[in-house]
């Protein structure tokens, strides 16, 4: 025994020295050698036995816990089954005696380590495993012990890891599923009689105001008068060990219930009994009592409860979760939804002593949580299949779910009801769509919940009733919750924002549900408001160094300050409902979209006139920016209605247009004076993109005649003029640029004025491009530094500006698109001679390319075949093999940016139809094979490899007879096309690059490249092609399968499986009879038996649902022969 007791006194030290903070990371890695060699050694399981029985070091004792679980996980298979018996009597013996004295991190990894070996040897070698876990739960002493076992059980064995085989887990699934009953019966029992031994002792509850809610208006929720006593029942008061218990067994109840199918071994009384648990969380008397006692043990009790309660939810959204619901349980989900809304009127319920907001600020925050959770799946998943019952009280329910949303302790609290309100608003909306004949009657049942909604919304988003609330809100720093952000397509938005836009989301379903109330609830409080801010020329007083404005008082400050907040948000929500009077609707609602838009036109041209902008105050930190603030918001609102205006304009044009000119004009008169860059960049912009609008959606025939118009016009064109920003500027050209192009709506061709728009626009392009055509003389000299920045700046203002223009009219009508092109012809030229001179530069080449890109997508017919033609020559020689190699490896980011605008305007080339780029295609393909892809090919970087692959497979996809000719005599001839192939070489090549990208760690692109092969196969049977066939098929189908089994694009499991199966059906003989053998007999690490089973198991199904299956069992079992192969110990004989 001596030598036991030595390595353990070894040990001991190891370990200390080991976790010891002086010990050097160099003496580190030797003890972690030494301990992995130990652990290696055949009977190394026997000491380990020893330290756990004899020591008290919490180290050694994880440490010999590892040692046992690498062997049972990785090693079993190889030890003598005497050995396993000695393990098998041992380890739960050793709980047994020791599980009150082990600290619990080792007890639960002790618990581990048993069912590890169960999730081996169960029931074959280990018959009794889940009988002594029974009986350990039934043994009052041992209770707590049997249900960590039964939980850890419930974790290892029902989703274990795939270190066992398929036929292993379906069998333990099983075996598990048999004892379901027997389980749920037990923890029952126990959760039960817990309740019923504590509840004695509280028989007669002291009075209180919460006991007693008999008279309730959802008493028609439970219908049998004796559910609605039980749960009046007071809380029984628990001791810790009776706590520590129920908590145990909710846990168990919540991990089973993530697994087991619904269905009635969940009895009506567990689930009775879950909900008594359930009301922990919502009783605040626990809390209370705790706080009175003073004592942290009490305090620690109190929270303990409130636990229970939050473990009580868990295991309820675990069964709410589940959609698939057979038939025999929906009547206990109907129950569970009773007692849960039973718990929510506890909650929400107002008296004396507390209002709302107060109790759930009392509540356990994960408490909320939970039950927020609950409402938002019985909301989404199941509101259509109880909303039929008769029984049940939606609209009693929605008061509630009012009620529990608007006294939200926290902001996050309140988003999330935002978000059930929406989902509920979602499920009206497609119920109505569905069933339009019952329209006025469903909005009938919910019109009053509907309304109160809205008002309650509109309220919290004003400062005048939600001050102290929204003052709490940052309005400052952009959100960071990058996540949130991407999933909604939003962009980065600052606290206030969200608030703000979550607010009017709402806001605008119930427009859409309820257009008349909507309007007639928010108009009059728009109204108050610019009451107030149509008032303040009163205040504007004249003083030496301008305007003033004359409120200076700080109360008055105050109230101006939160009269202007709720203005800005008002505006926003007007805005958002424009959507809502246009289309079919247009008549019926014009009267109140003229009243919106008229106010909206004053306002915007007050706020010009009396420049309110640049106005003086008392507080300008505070009141400068709101007023700014109001005036964009007035703009960006008018900008809504544009849509409006267009359909407005149609309407009217033949006869009497007087309203509509002067709406415009007036607009345009506020809009002209903020064109200036002495304007904050905030007001400027909103007035561009009015302008914009106007230009571009409503495009009146009389825009270039309004003086304030043409005033724009001499601004921008003037070069002594100082320039405005360049987000402005581009907007403004863009505006300027399609007065002129766009075809007027309403008008026949003849009267479109096309000859003098023309010439007006080339005389526009021709100012604004003045300086840039200039450089072409002095481009071919060499430029100083100072120049070269000049230089480049002229570039990037001149080339935003014409690349914007061209995006803007790329999707119109050819007359636009040709005089575009006539006006920017010169500048195309001068960009092309300017391009050699920037090759080095490039940051320069990236503008150029974006612009030239913009082109071919845009105006590539215009341009013409030869000038085309010139342009891509130019390219291809420039990006010669050295100048790609400079770009890729040496310019970073830029440069490969660059190059990846080149390789998208040659996927637009490919593109074309018809024969005019084809010669192209030679030195396209021979560019991306032979000097592209051999730079990037084996650089781990995923630069320009996306691109470069798109324009692979658009060269494949658009020009699939460069490569397959197929003659339709020879067709008809052999009833099957069998075609000449050509250019054989590239598209090899080409191939043999798709099945090199598999090989890479590159998730996107490995993503990317599957579609790009699918496509082509759909489309153009790429598959059942010969070459492909005989030559490649099979070669793809043993890389997808190697990636499975290395698991190295696990998310794209499903897609792979997929594409395995498209190329195996292509020739399913060749597959199983010589692919597979020879892909098993491939496989090193499995011996020959284990490879029969492997094709044995391997079924000859062509369904895809059965082959994908047959695949996945054939990775997961060849993985965990190759473990067990692995850990088998060196010179095992195996039979």
């Amino acid at each position: 025994m001596a030598s036991e007791e030595a390595s353990l006194r070894a040990l001991e030290s190891l370990m200390t020295e080991f976790f010891h903070n002086c010990t050097t990371n160099e003496r580190k890695r030797e003890i972690e050698e030494l301990l992995n060699n130990f652990a290696q050694q055949i009977g190394a399981w026997r000491f380990c036995l020893y330290f756990l029985s004899s020591t008290r070091n919490d180290y050694v004792m994880m440490y010999s816990l590892t040692v046992f679980e690498n062997l049972i996980n990785k090693m079993w298979l190889g030890v003598p089954s005497q050995d396993k018996m000695e393990i098998r009597s041992c380890l739960p013996k050793l709980l047994l005696a020791h599980h009150k004295t082990l600290p619990y991190f080792i007890r639960n990894k002790l618990c581990k380590v048993i069912v590890d070996i169960g999730r081996q040897d169960w029931p074959m070698f280990y018959h009794d495993f889940f009988t002594n876990i029974l009986q350990l739960i039934q043994s009052p002493v041992t209770t707590p012990l049997g249900l960590i076992m039964l939980k850890t059980t419930s974790e290892e064995l029902a989703c274990p890891r795939e270190d066992l085989s398929v036929a292993r887990k379906e069998e333990l699934r099983k075996l598990l599923l048999d004892q379901v009953q027997t389980v749920l019966g037990l923890l029952t029992g126990i959760l039960e009689s817990i309740w019923d031994k504590h509840s004695v002792t509280a028989a007669t509850p002291p009075p209180s105001p919460t006991s007693g809610e008999s008279g309730d208006l959802l008493s028609s929720l439970l219908q049998s008068p004796s559910a609605a006593k039980l749960l009046n029942q007071p809380i029984p008061i628990l001791d810790t060990e009776s706590e520590y218990i129920c908590s145990l067994a909710l846990e168990c109840l919540a991990h089973l219930f993530s697994w087991i199918p619904l269905s009635t071994s969940i009895t009506p009384s567990l689930l009775t009994t879950i909900f008594h648990f359930a009301r922990f969380g919502c009783d605040t008397r626990v809390r209370k009592m705790s706080s009175v006692n003073g004592s942290s043990q009490n305090s620690v009790l109190g929270q303990e409860r409130g636990r229970l309660g939050v473990l009580a939810m868990s295991c309820i959204n675990e069964l709410m979760s589940k959609n698939c619901v057979p038939m025999e349980f929906e009547e206990y989900l109907l129950r569970m939804f009773q007692q849960t809304f039973y718990l929510l009127q506890k909650i929400t319920k107002e008296n004396n002593a507390h209002t709302v907001k107060s109790r759930l600020e009392e509540l356990d925050e994960s408490y909320i949580e939970k039950f927020t959770d609950f409402l938002r799946l019985f909301v989404s998943v199941h509101l259509r299949r109880i909303e039929s019952y008769s029984q049940f009280p939606v609209v009693e329910f929605l008061a509630l779910l009012f009620k529990y949303t608007f006294h939200q302790p926290t902001h996050e609290g309140y988003f999330s009801c935002l978000d059930i309100w929406t989902l509920f608003l979602d499920y009206l909306t497609s119920k109505i769509k569905s069933r339009l004949a019952d329209k006025e009657a469903v909005l009938n049942r919910y019109e009053d919940a509907l309304v109160l909604l809205l008002t309650e919304v509109l309220n919290r988003i004003q400062f005048r009733y939600n001050q102290a609330q929204l003052e709490e809100l940052d309005d400052e720093t952009l959100d960071d919750d990058v996540r949130s952000r991407v999933e909604k397509g939003q962009l980065q938005q600052t606290e206030w924002q969200r608030y703000l836009r979550q607010s009017l989301e709402v806001v605008a379903k119930v427009m859409e549900l309820l257009p008349t109330h909507a309007f007639s609830t928010l108009f009059p409080v728009l109204q108050d408001n610019l009451e107030v801010y149509l008032g303040l020329q009163q205040f504007v007083v004249t003083s030496g160094t301008g305007h003033r404005l004359n409120i200076t008082a700080e109360n008055d400050c105050r109230r101006l300050h939160c009269s202007l907040r709720d203005l800005s948000s008002l505006l926003q929500a007007v805005g958002r409902l424009a959507e809502y009077f246009i289309g079919d609707v247009f008549a019926a609602r014009f009267n109140d979209a003229l009243t919106v838009v008229e106010r909206l036109v004053k306002v915007t041209l007050y706020g010009s006139q009396i420049k309110l902008y640049n106005i003086e105050t008392a507080v300008p930190s505070v009141l400068k920016p709101d007023l700014i603030d109001v005036h964009a918001q007035s703009l960006a609102a008018l900008q809504a209605y544009s849509h409006w205006l267009a359909q407005f304009y149609s309407e009217v044009h033949r006869q009497n247009p007087e309203q509509f000119i002067s709406l415009v004009s007036t607009a345009l008169e506020a809009i002209t004076p903020l064109i200036s860059s002495k304007v904050q960049e905030k007001l400027l912009l909103s007035a561009c993109h009015l302008l914009v609008s106007l230009a571009t959606t409503v495009r009146p025939v009389f825009l270039i005649s309004i003086p304030a118009v043409q005033k724009v016009f001499n601004r921008i064109t003037d070069t002594s003029a100082q320039r405005l920003p360049d987000k402005a500027q581009v907007l403004v050209c863009r505006a300027l640029s399609n007065v002129l192009l766009l075809p007027w709506p309403n008008l026949p061709e003849s009267e479109q004025q096309w000859a003098v728009r023309s010439t007006n626009h080339a005389s526009l392009i021709s100012a604004l491009t003045r300086e840039y055509r200039q450089l072409k003389s002095n481009a071919i000299l060499p430029q100083r530094k100072v120049q070269l920045e000049d230089t480049k700046v002229i570039i990037h203002q001149t080339l935003s500006v014409l690349e914007d223009i061209v995006e803007s009219i790329s999707g119109e009508s050819t007359k636009s698109r040709q005089i575009c092109y006539q006006s920017l012809q010169e500048s195309v030229q001068v960009s092309l001679a300017l391009f050699p001179a920037f090759i080095h530069q490039s940051d320069v080449t990236d503008e150029m390319l974006s612009f030239f890109l913009t082109l071919f997508q845009g105006l590539r017919v215009q341009m013409g075949v030869p000038f085309t033609e010139q342009i891509i020559q130019t390219f291809l020689n420039m990006f010669t093999r050295e100048q790609l190699a400079e770009s890729i490896l040496h310019e970073g980011s830029t440069g490969c940016r660059v190059v990846e605008k080149f390789l998208k305007i040659l996927q637009v080339v490919v593109q074309e139809p018809g024969q005019v780029f084809k010669p192209f295609l030679p030195s396209v393909i021979s560019l991306c094979m032979e000097q592209v892809y051999p730079i990037i090919a084996e650089r781990s970087s995923p630069d320009v490899k996306a691109e470069l692959f798109e324009l692979l497979f658009r060269i494949l996809h658009h020009n699939w007879r460069y490569f397959f000719k197929s003659s339709v005599l020879a067709s008809v001839q052999r009833g099957i096309a069998e075609e000449q192939m050509e250019n054989e070489a590239q598209f090899s090549a080409i191939m043999q690059a798709f099945g090199q990208s598999f090989l890479q760690p590159d998730i996107h692109l490995f993503k990317q490249n599957l579609f790009y092969l699918e496509t082509l196969n759909t489309k153009q049977k790429l598959y059942h092609k010969k070459i492909f066939r005989t030559t490649m098929l099979f070669q793809f189908v043993n890389v997808l399968l190697q990636v499975l089994v290395h698991k190295s694009h696990d998310l794209l499991q499903e897609e792979i499986g997929i594409a395995t199966y498209n190329m195996a059906s292509v020739d399913f003989d060749g597959f199983y009879s010589a692919f597979l053998p020879e892909f098993l007999a491939s496989c090193d690490g499995v011996d020959s038996n284990q490879k029969n089973v492997l094709g044995r198991n391997f079924k000859m199904d062509r369904d895809l649902p059965s082959f994908t299956q047959n695949v996945h069992r054939l990775v997961n079992d060849l993985r965990y022969y190759r473990l067990c192969n692995d850990s088998l110990p060196p010179g095992t004989v195996k039979l």
